[in-house]
């Protein structure tokens, strides 16, 4: 594949998974797809056999993209861990939390059937992320990461802005990696 037909790919796939989440899977057609992305029907069509398939390609291309992103913030040792861990987080929910902002992992949530294994996989691979981020600080590393997740799937669904999910995570990330109790 050339560099400008895996590029052009690359924003087919982007712009699709933001109709999926702006209008849902079963209500996005093709042609609004195709609007979005400015690319002819036919030309979607040539890179995508199916709706199912485009939308499968889409969620793997963007957790993917997300957990190598995640992998790389969480590994720089040069960062304080506490600012490592909101950045992953950030990138994994954070960006999802506000006014005007399409709800991607509810999209990919209500349609779990469409997932490829990878897919399926990836709050997993989070999870083991984060798991291992935290190991060594604290005697749970299990426990804090899980507790983690839970509070940002909870601030998701009632933080106004991402600015006050940031600022909660924040604080449950401090909360959480420096209590002696845990």
């Amino acid at each position: 594949m050339r560099a400008s037909e895996a590029t052009r790919r690359v924003v087919v796939l982007e712009s699709a998974l933001l109709t999926f989440a702006r209008h849902g899977y079963r209500v996005t057609s093709m042609d609004a797809i195709a609007r979005e992305a400015k690319i002819s029907r036919p030309g979607l069509y040539f890179l995508f056999s199916s709706k199912e398939s485009l939308f499968r390609e889409s969620v793997s291309h963007v957790l993917a993209r997300d957990l190598e992103a995640i992998e790389g913030m969480l590994a720089d040792a040069s960062r304080p861990l506490d600012e490592r861990l909101l950045a992953a987080f950030d990138r994994w929910a954070g960006r999802y939390v506000g006014p005007g902002v399409w709800d991607v992992p509810a999209v990919i949530a209500d349609n779990p059937e469409l997932l490829d294994p990878a897919a399926q996989a990836a709050p997993a691979r989070f999870e083991a992320l984060a798991i291992a981020a935290v190991e060594g600080r604290t005697a749970a590393p299990g426990q804090v990461a899980q507790t983690l997740i839970s509070v940002s799937v909870g601030l998701k669904h009632q933080a106004d802005t991402r600015e006050d999910y940031l600022d909660r995570m924040r604080t449950a990330i401090a909360l959480l990696i420096h209590s002696p109790a845990i």
